[in-house]
């Protein structure tokens, strides 16, 4: 049986990839493509928590909604942080 917990993995390490293209351009000033990137980092979460249903294992599912949660938040910030630089 194949690690499920490599979807969430993914996950975080997609949001580590937003994270420093935005720091590239400064991290106070967000970053839109940072903020697709971290963001779609919901994407495997999501199958990793179908994964986790599937299996019946806590621990899988719970580091799921962890990355999920995690992605959608940093990704919007960042998104959030962008478009308030360009307004300002």
């Amino acid at each position: 049986m194949p690690d499920s917990k490599t979807p969430a993995i993914l996950a975080f390490v997609m949001v580590l990839v937003g994270i420093a293209l935005a720091a590239t351009h400064g991290i106070l000033h967000g970053s839109i493509a940072g903020g697709i990137i971290a963001a779609a980092g919901a994407i495997p979460a999501c199958y990793g928590m179908w994964k986790g249903i599937q299996q019946e294992t806590q621990g899988t599912l719970a580091l799921s909604v962890t990355a999920v949660l995690g992605s959608l938040v940093i990704g919007g910030l960042l998104i959030v942080m962008a478009v308030v630089s360009w307004l300002h």
